[in-house]
């Protein structure tokens, strides 16, 4: 038997609980399978690369691969600093490189980022030349969402894993730069950035309550900060490859990590906002 969904009546937004609405003035969104399409596909590069450094010249187990794929899945959304952090951990867990050619996490950050900056690099160029527009690079409505939220004067940020300097550049190229007050991106040290430490910083300077925060995105680590200060949390389970629509295979993790509300992407934005505000 399938299990029973419950919507918000003739839509598609998905209720998982029904927290708190209508008070929020602040918004805090994922970038990456949130805003942007500019890095999707990440995992089927991420996930190759853990795999070649653990194993070296070894063929990999099935048990590696697992290993891999659940790392991945439940570091979604943590600064990739960190998800490199437990790579080496992996690497040294499993014995097959011999010590001497085991690197540190900056080093397999560099090795990661190379390859996945191919492809980046590729859809900026087309987006450059016309070849691709924003709407091709961007989740389904997320602007029409965007200029909605900025209309009932909310302040909005981005908090990304991605690294800052990248993700304000790539903000800037699929035009969603500026609806936001403030860009953070991973930096060096946890004591500089994380998105828990953003979440405390912004609800301590504007002495917010926990559901005056709303926080948006397609992965567990966000959503389960905000819960975490109490506030209230949409998870974004959309299809990267297609820019619209349902991937379920996010769902049971956004759910795990707290999240109140689902939705496939941004088609909606109008009923979105308007049940967000108590007027559906």
């Amino acid at each position: 038997m399938s299990e029973e969904r419950t919507f918000v009546p003739e839509t598609e937004i998905e209720i998982i609980r029904d927290a708190p609405r209508g008070a929020f003035k602040h918004v805090l969104f994922d970038f990456d399978g949130t805003i942007s399409l500019l890095r999707e596909g990440w995992q089927d590069i991420m996930a190759p690369v853990c795999v070649e450094m653990i194993c070296g010249d070894t063929e990999p187990t099935t048990e590696i691969l697992d290993a891999v794929e659940a790392m991945i899945d439940e570091t979604t959304g943590i600064q990739t600093i960190f998800q490199m952090e437990r790579l080496v951990e992996m690497v040294k867990q499993y014995g097959l490189v011999p010590a001497a050619k085991v690197l540190d996490a900056p080093a397999y950050k560099q090795i990661y980022n190379d390859r996945l900056m191919v492809p980046v690099n590729e859809r900026l160029a087309k987006l450059k030349s016309g070849a691709l527009d924003r709407e091709d690079v961007t989740v389904n409505g997320v602007h029409d969402f965007l200029e909605r939220m900025k209309a009932r004067g909310l302040a909005m940020y981005v908090f990304s894993g991605t690294d800052r300097d990248d993700v304000r550049n790539e903000c800037e190229k699929v035009g969603a730069a500026p609806f936001f007050q403030e860009i953070w991106g991973a930096l060096p040290s946890v004591e500089e950035y994380s998105k828990e430490k953003v979440i405390r910083e912004i609800m301590a300077e504007h002495r917010l309550q926990g559901p005056e925060v709303l926080a948006i995105g397609d992965g567990p680590v966000e959503l389960r900060n905000v819960k975490d200060a109490g506030g209230v949390a949409i998870g974004v389970c959309s299809d990267e490859q297609r820019g619209q629509g349902w991937d379920l295979q996010k769902r049971d993790r956004l759910i795990k990590a707290g999240a109140d509300y689902l939705v496939a992407d941004f088609g909606e934005a109008e009923q979105l906002v308007a049940y967000l505000f108590n007027e559906a």
